[in-house]
């Protein structure tokens, strides 16, 4: 595993995240008045308001999550042979997941419902999760894995169906551990992950050799006649801030070789 591209991509979402990126030019606004540059601050000041203010008013996030999840549409029928699922990791929220010893699901948590279906589709194929922990501070811990088992087990699978991996960290190195554990190396596997992952979900399939159909769920953004203006701060700001990593991660995978393509397409 690459530690070194892992702790740097972390340490640079923490700086370019658009909420902490208000906070720490919010916060050289004050600095600059305390300094005495006027100007300078509220020239600052003013772009923030508008910036926050157009964030509050309208679902501009929308616009740039929109095209990530309209790259990939479910296939119009299902495959009439499959030889796995895959589940990526990211439905879960860990960190209270931990705290409470049980599993507890987050805003992707469509993952596992849209898992379960399949898997009644394709009574006698293997579902394989993998997912460990994307979190600096989580290190060490149980990872998504452990609580993807249990909770899968709950919604009525076989545990003698699920293949579990659990030490990847990223998207990158979900699918390098998947390599050595699909049943079929060369087999055609559903890809169950967040629409708005999906893109770079594929391109990394395809650089690592992992044959795969997408089946995108977790829809975040609102297409028209839905999107309008209401008045929605942090619901606005967390589809922003998911789409910008997004497209962060899609750039920086494509320049570092990790991707197939910079946005990859259906083939």
């Amino acid at each position: 595993m690459d530690q070194s591209f892992f702790t740097l991509s972390k340490l640079a979402w923490i700086l370019l995240t658009p909420g902490n990126l208000f906070v720490l030019l919010l916060a050289l606004a004050t600095l600059l008045l305390w300094l005495g540059k006027r100007g300078f601050a509220k020239t600052l000041l003013t772009l923030l308001s508008v910036s926050a203010l157009t964030v509050f008013i309208y679902p501009v996030g929308d616009w740039l999550i929109s095209p990530l999840e309209k790259r990939f549409e479910r296939p119009a029928t299902l495959p009439e042979d499959i030889d796995g699922i895959i589940i990526l990791g990211g439905g879960e929220d860990l960190r209270v997941s931990l705290s409470w010893q049980t599993p507890q699901l987050g805003a992707g948590g469509d993952r596992y419902t849209d898992a379960r279906y399949l898997a009644g589709q394709y009574p006698n194929t293997p579902v394989i999760f993998t997912g460990g922990s994307g979190s600096l501070q989580l290190q060490g811990t149980e990872g998504e894995g452990h609580f993807a088992k249990t909770l899968l087990t709950r919604l009525g699978l076989d545990p003698s169906r699920l293949i579990i991996e659990s030490e990847s960290r990223n998207t990158y190195e979900n699918f390098v551990a998947l390599r050595s554990i699909l049943p079929k190396p060369k087999g055609r596997y559903l890809l169950v992950t967040s629409a708005f992952h999906m893109p770079r979900s594929v391109g990394i399939a395809r650089q690592t050799g992992v044959k795969v159909v997408p089946w995108p769920t977790d829809y975040r953004s609102g297409q028209p006649p839905y999107r309008y203006a209401d008045y929605q701060f942090n619901s606005h700001l967390s589809t922003l801030e998911t789409g910008w990593r997004e497209w962060l991660g899609l750039t920086a995978y494509a320049l570092t070789g990790r991707s197939k393509s910079w946005f990859p397409a259906p083939e």
